[in-house]
């Protein structure tokens, strides 16, 4: 988007926390711990201020998710985004 502004539309396809975190295939409180230690963002909130999460987190979760369960502690995983390697 252009303006970085998001529409209506754009705001319709975002999912809550729960949602999210079941399409990612975690739990709601692990994607609350993934939050807790800045491993992801929300990419809005709704107009009550819940979190909402675009498809874009929901793949960086699930990548999150593979990356922890194949041997990467989640504070390595946190420098290796904050580093841009991922």
């Amino acid at each position: 988007m252009a303006s970085g502004k998001r529409t209506n539309s754009d705001r319709d396809k975002l999912l809550q926390i729960g949602q999210a975190a079941e399409k990612a295939g975690i739990s709601r409180q692990s994607l609350q711990y993934y939050l807790m230690l800045s491993l992801v963002e929300p990419s809005g909130k709704s107009p009550g201020g819940r979190r909402l999460f675009s498809q874009q987190a929901v793949e960086r979760i699930k990548l999150i998710k593979k990356l922890n369960k194949s041997g990467y502690p989640l504070r390595a995983i946190r420098e290796l985004f904050v580093e841009g390697k991922l």
